[in-house]
């Protein structure tokens, strides 16, 4: 009989919080042991901190996290994590768009497979614009021809992750964490479970189009080092069109077939060219260089204001 807890990221939910919880708690009745919620509130602007006070004071099976402000939804799902003693950990969102009645079957699954990870395939996207479901494929197949981890396409941060993971996640010191990346990272035992994924049951999607580019841009930094490969490459390209062009230019003047001087379109080209090869280089530095800042500093991920029914 094993210790479960589902792990939910909160950000402005009032309208959806009493039916996830009450949806989350009918599918957990299903499940054999010890089952518990953690509410993890990411600093939200609504009535979500009362909402799960009140929950809280109601379900000593419920955890709440608050946190002092906004952090992020990776950050809500680390502290979730960090502060999970169950043997097994399902991560998913509160807006209902990863099911909670699929909990059984994920156990299920872990069970007969024996695996430590049952992460989730999205067959479908409900309520997604087109121009979404194409950026989020064409995300993922990026990733991969990038990263040197693999990564299984279509897929979010819902999932299941057994004590082994928890353990080896809990070690990563690392900032600016892109978990199912680093889930993925890890290694051990990780299978597929593939289900329809629902439009969101009320309110506003959290990852706009400028923070979904963001999130993609920061597990690209994180993950893999092509870009700087991709920035040398343009390096010598530029170096070689600048010999090529040096080489026709003094040929020209001595034979007679080039009349450079004469014009200053040549001229205006390779400076854009080679202007804009220099700024992206230096662009990619400046990335990593960020990325390596942010490093450094060693903040925490989060700071938590005040819990609920932790010991």
């Amino acid at each position: 009989m094993k210790k479960i807890a589902v792990i939910v990221p909160c950000y402005n939910e009032e309208a959806v919080m009493a039916e996830s919880y009450k949806r989350t708690k009918q599918a957990l009745r299903l499940v054999p042991g010890t089952v518990e919620i953690i509410y993890i509130n990411d600093g939200s602007r609504d009535h979500t901190k009362a909402l799960l006070d009140a929950i809280a004071g109601e379900d000593k099976a419920v955890k709440v996290i608050h946190f002092s402000r906004n952090f992020g939804h990776q950050p809500a799902v680390t502290a979730g994590i960090n502060n999970c003693d169950a043997d097994l950990a399902i991560i998913m969102d509160a807006d209902m768009q990863d099911p909670p009645e699929l909990i059984p079957d994920m156990l299920r699954l872990h069970e007969q497979e024996e695996a430590n990870v049952i992460y989730c395939v999205r067959k479908s996207r409900d309520g997604e614009s087109c121009f979404k479901r194409l950026s989020a494929k064409l995300f993922y197949r990026v990733m991969n021809s990038m990263s040197e981890v693999r990564f299984p396409v279509d897929t979010g941060d819902f999932r299941l992750i057994d004590r082994k993971v928890m353990n080896e996640f809990n070690r990563l010191k690392e900032h600016g964490k892109y978990i199912r990346g680093l889930i993925s990272w890890v290694g051990f035992k990780q299978i597929p479970f593939y289900y329809q994924r629902e439009a969101r049951l009320a309110g506003e999607t959290k990852y706009p189009f400028k923070k979904m580019l963001g999130f993609g841009a920061k597990a690209l930094l994180y993950f893999s080092k092509k870009p700087l490969s991709l920035a040398m490459s343009l390096g010598f390209v530029a170096v070689a069109v600048g010999i090529v062009l040096g080489v026709w230019f003094t040929l020209g003047k001595i034979y007679g077939f080039s009349a450079a001087e004469t014009g200053w379109t040549s001229i205006i080209l390779a400076v854009i060219f080679f202007g804009g090869v220099q700024l992206i280089t230096v662009g990619v530095l400046g990335q990593y260089i960020g990325v390596l800042f942010d490093e450094i500093k060693a903040r925490p991920d989060y700071i938590i204001e005040e819990t609920r029914n932790f010991e």
